[in-house]
């Protein structure tokens, strides 16, 4: 066999392990060292075995993702983003389909502070998702509102696909953190505007709402929540004026976190234990896909896949909108088996030479590849998202209705992705602002 033939049976030996749900780090490192033993020699897998994971755990910059997933659920922990979605639901409610309205802004914050769509998703939907449903919401409508608002948390930063992006093509965290702002807020913005033109045109979705509240009512919710947008304008104020870099922000961050915790008299022993013991966890989970991958792309160098697989694809056309077609193709079919992160790290060595030898912005890129990812978290048949609200709510809904109902929000997603493709300043014009 070939080199470019071993490396093309490695990723479909890969993929097969990934469907056969052998965890994502284990199948790469599997199939990295057996196929730069077959390549070069056993003692060369060996080395690489030996001295890539140490090296590559040290890298600084990596620092950001346990820091920032440490900031999230500190405020877990501590109930700071407990009061989001009722402060949201009174200044929001009188809004054409208010409560799912509500549930996106609340959806947004909470994203913003804690990185993670699962997380976002999965607190969301014990807490709007029941609210919606009493005031006799659709349960499409309802469900795939969290479902889908929970993906925000992927680019809205800090997020932790942005900084494994970052470090892995080698690119500035801070500026994509900056350029993911913009393409949040919009996808954001959608999402609500889609959410108001189908009430308005069917109110029978929205049940029938009627939640008034005082000015002394509104100002109580705001106390409860302020700590929050504090905490995220400081992380994001801090790396956009050139005060701090994103690995410090995360660790400022927390440390703010903690202050207001504690003033609030809300940390406690047991949430900081908590708090610790999921960092740990999640830690370990990213970096051992994180290394397994760092493998994968080592295997596929010595193979010469990926730059065949960019002479392939150049060979066809050499235009930008052809790359990013070939690119969202991969992603939106591969998107509906594997999660974003094990996805993203699986094919990087594939598609960075290919986007490198067509000279497009690695920045602009990396914004269109998280929100191909947020897209496949909802997308069947294996949307992560839609499958931890399906397990929150149990069998008050069925997948169906969730699926039905996100289907809306993937219309609304595509847009937004239409939207960074054709205006690319949409995702470098804060980055270029930049202290």
């Amino acid at each position: 066999m070939s080199n470019i033939q071993i490396g093309v049976a490695g990723i479909v030996f890969a993929l097969t392990l990934i469907a056969l749900r052998v965890p994502i780090g284990v199948a790469l490192g599997l199939v990295s060292i057996i196929g730069i033993s077959q390549i070069t020699s056993i003692s060369v897998a060996w080395g690489m075995i030996s001295a890539t994971p140490f090296d590559f755990a040290g890298t600084w910059e990596l620092t950001a993702a346990p820091m920032f997933l440490f900031m999230g659920y500190l405020c877990t922990t501590t109930n700071m983003t407990q009061g989001l979605f009722h402060a949201m639901r009174l200044y929001l409610a009188r809004l054409p389909g208010g409560l799912a309205v509500s549930s996106v802004m609340a959806s947004a914050f909470f994203a913003a502070a804690s990185g993670s769509s699962v997380a976002t998703s999965a607190a969301m939907s014990r807490i709007a998702v029941p609210e919606m449903l009493k005031h006799n919401y659709d349960k499409g409508l309802a469900t795939g509102t969290v479902a889908a608002s929970g993906t925000l948390g992927s680019l809205i930063p800090p997020s932790v696909l942005l900084v494994l992006y970052g470090v892995y093509a080698q690119v500035s965290v801070g500026q994509l953190f900056m350029a993911g702002f913009l393409p949040g807020i919009i996808s954001a913005l959608l999402y609500i505007l889609m959410i108001m033109v189908r009430v308005h045109f069917k109110p029978s979705l929205a049940g029938h709402t009627n939640i008034r509240s005082t000015r002394q009512e509104k100002w109580d919710a705001f106390k409860d929540i302020w700590p929050l947008p504090l905490l995220i304008g400081s992380v994001l104020g801090g790396i956009f004026l050139g005060v701090f870099s994103p690995t410090e922000a995360g660790a400022i961050g927390t440390s703010i976190a903690g202050l207001i915790a504690f003033t609030r008299r809300s940390l406690t022993l047991d949430a900081f234990k908590n708090a610790v013991k999921s960092t740990a966890v999640s830690t370990a989970s990213i970096f051992i896909i994180l290394i397994g991958s760092l493998f994968f792309t080592r295997f596929l160098a010595l193979s010469g896949v990926p730059a065949a697989f960019s002479d392939l694809i150049l060979g066809v056309s050499t235009e930008t909108w052809w790359i990013i077609l070939a690119v969202a193709l991969i992603y939106l079919v591969l998107g509906m088996f594997i999660d974003s992160i094990g996805l993203m790290l699986l094919t990087l060595p594939l598609i960075l030479p290919l986007v490198e030898g067509a000279d497009l912005n690695l920045i602009w890129f990396g914004i269109i590849v998280v929100k191909l990812l947020e897209v496949g978290l909802v997308t069947p048949p294996i949307g992560l998202n839609v499958y931890v609200i399906k397990g929150a709510l149990g069998n008050s809904v069925t997948l169906q209705e969730v699926f039905k109902g996100v289907a809306w929000f993937i219309v609304m997603d595509l847009v937004a992705l239409l939207l960074i493709v054709l205006f690319p300043a949409l995702s470098l014009y804060l980055p270029k602002l930049m202290f």
